[in-house]
Parts: structure tokens; C-alpha cells; sequence
């Protein structure tokens, strides 16, 4: 068979397209984007793939060509799941013809997310079967077997990789590529696809019994290791924490605990719904068992709820008492302290630690030095948080955030974000918060990929109920903070065919808002005029800042200061806050050349013209 060494999502992607898929949708999130844009990359013959405008269309995007008969994909992390829940609740309901996956990538940490939501939970409430991969090698098997899954029981099933999944990288033995299957079409039904209530209560004992059966036959990726006969000690593992398992284990051995290793019992669970009777034959004759899983307790509680309800004295230790974090991401590192204490080799690990020979963990690693995250220097944002915030200067004004890159705009010396919840949420935000504090100027930010995703109802909302705010598109041309993918406002799709572009401008004048501008947010004369004038208004106000990202645009040139006309203000420092400049040894302003992009910003506040461009710096003195 074909190996290749590659990224998790770039193995689901592989092992979908080998898998038979023949639509692939989905909305960019890290940490799921890859997989989309590798399948488009790849371009396989009859396939296509789409970044839709948010998850739930892209999930009844995949809802519709499944019920046609062709297999579908649909990806997203964990917080997009909560766009696309609606649709895909129903769906198991009315269930599909052709397999369906759902790929939902989770972010323990989390490192790049709102929140580190389990989608194994999600799995239980919405009575979905989940695959919960191990490993990038362990994600492309499983792709196929899930589309297997959905076709068997005529129902969408969800792959939930996590971050450490979705982006290490592993030689990955490829599967051989299933032959094309024929589309049937669809076949009008009104007694199968059309979800009135009573189709619903007919539907739900089958979509139970369903589940009973797959925790009995749903083992594939599930399984029992060790010593059966002495086990006194059982570890339980799902996901990617499995791996760490095993590779604390192997530093244990290294370290001398080889026999007490050795007599551990394993459990590992690759799938929900749990599997009861791998649960009952783990527990047999165990006296403790550990359960390490990422995010919500799933593992434990079955485990707790086995021992109940087959009379088992046997002492469950986890998340539920404190031996495994409540939050974040588990480490291997980690992992040889919690199964050393959990295996009372507490003792002997400390004092042999420093004697044995092989991988050997440092008890304290030095911290790292804080690097707040910031705007890219010559971004667009900056600008425009820097004009609004001198418009409003000693004006009350409250700025509501959305998700995307200018979130950073929180940090200082911009400070002007003052709330942040979900896609879509800073314009409707505003709204609430101008009906209970209505002599307050109300700013709404939202870039342009966030507001085609859930920006459009909201300002829908606002002009309907004439809504007194001010709502500002940031308008970089991309979905930048993800990766630069395309959407409406652009003239490509994901395929790389030539789109008619979605004019946010003229979007925002079909649905009726009182006022719109737009402004060059590097114009700062024009950007606090724009801003202070849209303050003085009533009603549903729209301001457009059109600026690249400068990650799709050629570097300008570079600006300099000249030493001799700085007179130390610290205004182009204090104020904007650009990675690119900074206070020298003298408190004098500097200009990282290798940073600066020349967007003018700093050339624009300064007071006493002593920033220039480099050439001119440079013939001046």
C-alpha cells in the first residue's frame, strides 16, 4: 500500500476521497481547515468541495446530496457545531441514503476556540454515533468505517479528531480507493424526508434501539490489553490521550517500572456509543481504575455508571476526583506523574528519576516568555480601531467584538474591544446594549467572512427593530485569521473557479440600513470623520472599512524615523500598538524594516513629520 507522511486533516481528507465522497462542504476553523482545502487541492475527479457561508449550510449542503445517494462530508471544529446543530439534529431523524460524515475537530486548551466544548457530549444529546481517533493513521481508517456506519443504519455519524490529531503529522499507510458507486438520485418520499412531529416520534425508538445495538458491535477501534489474570489496576483512554498512555508507559519502563507496567489492565475507546460489555469485561477484578480522557468525563461516567449498575466495588479515578485536570490538554509529561502517583511509584520515580538512563522528563521546564498575541503589523483593523477610538475619545461608547482576527483588538494600547461571544453575536450585542443603556454610542465590529457566516440576520434584526447602533465591516478581503480562505465578498470559491461577488455594499443597501460609508482605514483623517459623523447619527449606521489583509498583498516599502526630528512623544507607540515599532535606547521611536509593511499609519499620527519612508530617510541623512 501507498505511505505517505501527512498532517492529521490532510489523512481524513485522503481517506475520504479514497472512501468514495463525492461533496465535501464545510466553513474554515482551526483546527479543522486543512481538510477541505486538501481535498481541494488534491482535485479529484468527481468530487466537489465548497466553503459554504457557515456550518449549517454547509451541513445541508452534505444533508441534501446525501439523501440523493452520494456520500458527503462536512467539516468544522467543535464551536461550529453549535451553528450546524439544528439541521443535523433533525437529520438523524429523517436519516440519509448515502454515508455521511460529519468531521468536528475539538480544541482542547483551547488553543484557538471560545471554549473547549466536547463533541462526544453532542454525540450522547443529539443520539449520534462518534469515531474518536488516536492518531493521524487512525483518522484516515476511520473515515471509510464511518461511511460504512452511516449507509448500515441510514444516518449521518460524526468524526471528532482533536487538535493534536488534526495537525501532528505520521507516516500514513493509505487504503486502497473504493470503486465509484453509482448516484441513485432522489426519490420523493413525503412519509421519509419531510419531518412533520409524527414522523418524529416514529423515527426516535428506532434511533435508540439503534444505539444499543452499535455499543455492541461499534468495537472496531476499541479494545482491551494487559494482564487479565494478576490486573489489580486498570487504565480507560479515548482519543489521542490513548497515545500518551502508552508513551508514558514507555518512559516508565525506561526509567525501571517495567513490572508495574506490565501489570496494568488497558482499555481503550474509539467510538460512542460506549461499549457496555468491554466496559463490564475491563472492570472485572480491578480494584482502581484511572480514566484519561480530553475535555468532559464520557469515559468515567460510563465506567461510574457500570460499577452502579452491576454492583461493582471498584474505585474510579479521574476528572471527578482530581486526578486528571477539569480543563485543558493532557500531556505526556503530565501523564508519567498521574500514573506514577496513580500506581504509587511516587517514591521510586523521584529517586531513581536522576539514575536511570533513557527519557528522562525535567521536573520544572522553564517558562516560556510571554508573547501576547497582537495584530500583524500593516493591518487594516489597526487602523480602524485607532480612528474610532479618537472619534469617541471622551465620548461614552461601548464596542462590541466578534470572532476573527480584530478579537486582538482587545489588547493594548487599542483596547477596543469590550465584549466577544460567537460568530455573528457583537451586532445583535449591541442592540440589547442600546436598549438598556440608550445614551451610549453603541459600535458593533464584524469582519467581512464573519458577517456573510451570522453578521446578515443580525443587521437584518437591527433594521427591522429600528436598532440605534453603529456597525462596523471590517472589510480585509479574506477569512484571514483562519488562513486567508475565500468567501462571498471574493471572486473564487475553494475550487479556484471565478465567483460573482457578494458586494457587501450593496448587500448592506438592500436591507435598508439609514446610513453607509466606506473608508481607506489607512486614511486616519477620513476613518475619525467617518466615525465621529456615524456617532452623531440615529438609526442603523454602517461603516465599510475596505483594506487588504497584508498577508494577500505585496510588503510596501518600509518606513524609517529620523532621529534628529523625534522629539520622544511615544504617540506612534503608545497608541497603535504595531509590532513594527517600538521605543529604542534612547525612548526614540525605531522601525523594524523587516516588519514594516509601509501601510502609514504611524506617519499618521506623528506630530512632528519624523517618519518617512526608508528611501527617504535615507537620502536625508
Amino acid at each position: 500500500m501507498l505511505k505517505k507522511l501527512l498532517m492529521g486533516n490532510e489523512a481524513i481528507a485522503e481517506g475520504a476521497i479514497r472512501a468514495g465522497v463525492v461533496v465535501a462542504t464545510g466553513y474554515p476553523g482551526t483546527p479543522s481547515s486543512e481538510i477541505l482545502e486538501t481535498i481541494a487541492r488534491l482535485r479529484p475527479g468527481g468530487v466537489y468541495a465548497e466553503w459554504s457561508v457557515n456550518e449549517k449550510s454547509a451541513l445541508e449542503v452534505a444533508a441534501g446530496a446525501a439523501i440523493a445517494g452520494a456520500r458527503s462530508m462536512v467539516t468544522m471544529k467543535q464551536v461550529g457545531l453549535n451553528v450546524a446543530s439544528d439541521p443535523l439534529i433533525n437529520l438523524n431523524y429523517i436519516g440519509v441514503k448515502a454515508g455521511m460524515v460529519v468531521v468536528v475537530a475539538d480544541d482542547p486548551g483551547p488553543i484557538s476556540s471560545q471554549n473547549e466544548q466536547d463533541t462526544r457530549r453532542f454525540g450522547q444529546f443529539a443520539k449520534l454515533a462518534v469515531f474518536d481517533p488516536s492518531t493521524p493513521e487512525e483518522a484516515c481508517a476511520m473515515v471509510a468505517d464511518a461511511f460504512a456506519c452511516s449507509e448500515e443504519i441510514g444516518r449521518p455519524v460524526i468524526l471528532r479528531p482533536t487538535t493534536r490529531v488534526c495537525h501532528s503529522y505520521a507516516s500514513v499507510e493509505l487504503p486502497p480507493e473504493l470503486p465509484r458507486r453509482t448516484i441513485e438520485g432522489f426519490s420523493k418520499d413525503d412519509g421519509r424526508w419531510v419531518i412533520f412531529p409524527r414522523l418524529a416520534y416514529k423515527n426516535k425508538p428506532a434511533i435508540e434501539m439503534t444505539l444499543r445495538r452499535l455499543s455492541k458491535e461499534l468495537t472496531l477501534y476499541s479494545g482491551i490489553t494487559g494482564d487479565f489474570a494478576r490486573a489489580k489496576k486498570g487504565i480507560a483512554a479515548g482519543g489521542v490521550s490513548y497515545r500518551y498512555v502508552l508513551e508514558a508507559f514507555e518512559i516508565l519502563k525506561e526509567r525501571g517500572f517495567g513490572d508495574a507496567v506490565k501489570n496494568i489492565r488497558v482499555l481503550k475507546i474509539g467510538t460512542i456509543p460506549f461499549a457496555e460489555h468491554l466496559g463490564v469485561r475491563f472492570l472485572d477484578g480491578l480494584d482502581e481504575a484511572l480514566v484519561v480522557e480530553e475535555l468532559d468525563p464520557v469515559i468515567e461516567d460510563a465506567l461510574i455508571r457500570l460499577c452502579g449498575l452491576y454492583c461493582k466495588r471498584i474505585k474510579i479515578r479521574g476528572k471527578g476526583t482530581d486526578d486528571l485536570p477539569l480543563a485543558g490538554e493532557n500531556t505526556v509529561e503530565a501523564l508519567v506523574k498521574t500514573i506514577s502517583n496513580f500506581l504509587d511509584l511516587n517514591n521510586g520515580l523521584n529517586a531513581e528519576a536522576g539514575e536511570k538512563q533513557g527519557r528522562d522528563i525535567p521536573a520544572e521546564t522553564p517558562a516560556l516568555a510571554i508573547r501576547p498575541p497582537v495584530l500583524c503589523a500593516g493591518c487594516p483593523h489597526r487602523g480602524a480601531f485607532f480612528a474610532v477610538k479618537e472619534a469617541m475619545a471622551g465620548r461614552r461608547a461601548v464596542f462590541s467584538g466578534d470572532i476573527g482576527c480584530y478579537t486582538l483588538g482587545n489588547a493594548k494600547p487599542l483596547d477596543m474591544v469590550d465584549t466577544c461571544l460567537c460568530m455573528g453575536a457583537g451586532i445583535t450585542m449591541a442592540q440589547g446594549l442600546d436598549r438598556a443603556e440608550p445614551d451610549a454610542v453603541q459600535f458593533a465590529f464584524i469582519g467581512d467572512s464573519t458577517f456573510f457566516h451570522t453578521g446578515v440576520s443580525g443587521l437584518i434584526n437591527a433594521v427591522y427593530n429600528g436598532a440605534d447602533v453603529v456597525i462596523v465591516i471590517l472589510d480585509n478581503g479574506t477569512t484571514a485569521m483562519t488562513g486567508g480562505q475565500p468567501h462571498p465578498g471574493m471572486t473564487r470559491t475553494l475550487m479556484g473557479l471565478r465567483a460573482k461577488q457578494v458586494s457587501i455594499y450593496d448587500l448592506v443597501k438592500g436591507i435598508g440600513a439609514d446610513d453607509i460609508r466606506r473608508v481607506d482605514p489607512f486614511d486616519t483623517a477620513a476613518a475619525k470623520t467617518a466615525a465621529a459623523r456615524a456617532a452623531d447619527l440615529k438609526g442603523t449606521r454602517v461603516i465599510i472599512f475596505e483594506g487588504p489583509c497584508v498577508n494577500i498583498v505585496p510588503k510596501g516599502n518600509a518606513l524609517t524615523v529620523l532621529s534628529a526630528k523625534c522629539r520622544n512623544c511615544g504617540i506612534c507607540v503608545k497608541k497603535l500598538g504595531c509590532p513594527a515599532i517600538s521605543a529604542g535606547a534612547d525612548e526614540k521611536a525605531v522601525i523594524d524594516a523587516t516588519l514594516c509593511t509601509g501601510c502609514g499609519l504611524c506617519r499618521n499620527v506623528c506630530r512632528f513629520d519624523a517618519i518617512v519612508s526608508r528611501h527617504d530617510g535615507e537620502v536625508a541623512q
